[in-house]
């Protein structure tokens, strides 16, 4: 049995966070005595100091620091444990949230909902339409069950879901399809790229060629393609987002030998896959399944699951 207690990791780390056993006390609620004698027992049973006074208050020890660094793994793994004993004593939970980027293919995103909904009615989901860094932003501040997002998660391991392949468009009457010839970069930079804002709110980031000596910025990839529709620039969009425009000669690829065509690999990400309770493990199989069954009647993105 270990001679230190959980209980006397907390009310040290309690002390470190707060300052001192004053007010650690009222944290906690426990008296000051109490942690004192805790803290003090631990130090008895290691055999390390771990706190020194300084002043009035008290700090970690070079050695205090490493013990504690350890510990606080311990304390987190111990409330995700009772955490996940919550979840699955009150069953499932009410709510999903789930951030999906833009990108990801809508009729696999509306495929899994519907079928998400036939199998938890009565569950409410969350659905936050998430550019870039948005959905890991999400992740991270613990916002979402679950991510779907083309941007790495550091920490974190995503399952790989699909490939979604981007072209540069524009109206066939655009300026740029009036040249009748191959393209390249300096003939992009003389017109305006349509581009979708980044939905973090702290780091944000641009992605894709952004060299155009004009450049409209949106919040969603609907109101880029309106303006591709209308002739107003050219952007890279997911090729299934224009199938319909492809098809109909509303939108046409541009003639670039190199860069007109690039590919981004969609993962999905669990907050936590362990704690994640049967509805969010149900949408995640729903988006899988989606993915596989739309792929089969859409060339223009690569599954990574084959039925």
């Amino acid at each position: 049995m270990s001679r230190v207690t959980l209980s006397q990791w907390q009310m040290l780390a309690a002390v470190v966070d707060h300052g001192g056993f004053a007010r650690a006390a009222e944290a906690v609620h426990k008296s000051p005595s109490t942690l004192n004698h805790a803290v003090h027992k631990l130090e008895e049973q290691l055999g390390v100091q771990v706190l020194e006074p300084i002043g009035r208050q008290v700090r970690l020890t070079e050695a205090g620091e490493l013990l504690l660094r350890r510990a606080r793994q311990l304390i987190e793994s111990a409330a995700s444990l009772e955490d996940v004993a919550t979840r699955l004593a009150a069953g499932l939970e009410a709510e999903v949230v789930v951030a999906i980027d833009q990108v990801f293919p809508a009729a696999a995103q509306a495929k899994a909902l519907e079928r998400f909904s036939e199998t938890y009615p009565q569950v409410r989901v969350q659905l936050h339409e998430s550019v870039l860094n948005g959905g890991i932003e999400m992740l991270y501040d613990g916002r979402a069950d679950l991510v779907v997002s083309g941007i790495e998660a550091q920490g974190f391991l995503g399952e790989p879901l699909v490939t979604v392949r981007f072209v540069a468009v524009a109206h066939p009457q655009h300026a740029l399809h009036k040249l009748g010839r191959s393209l390249d970069l300096r003939d992009l930079a003389q017109y305006r790229q349509l581009v979708v804002r980044d939905s973090a709110l702290r780091q944000s980031t641009n992605a894709g060629w952004l060299k155009a000596e004009q450049r409209w910025t949106v919040s969603h990839l609907n109101t880029s393609l309106d303006m591709l529709r209308r002739g107003l620039g050219f952007a890279w969009m997911p090729e299934t987002r224009i199938a319909e425009e492809l098809n109909s000669g509303q939108l046409k690829p541009l003639p670039l030998p190199a860069g007109g065509i690039r590919e981004v690999p969609i993962q999905m990400i669990f907050r936590d896959r362990d704690r994640a309770g049967p509805a969010a493990h149900a949408m995640a199989a729903a988006l899988k399944q989606a993915v596989v069954s739309e792929c089969a009647l859409n060339d223009s993105t690569d599954s990574n699951e084959r039925p």
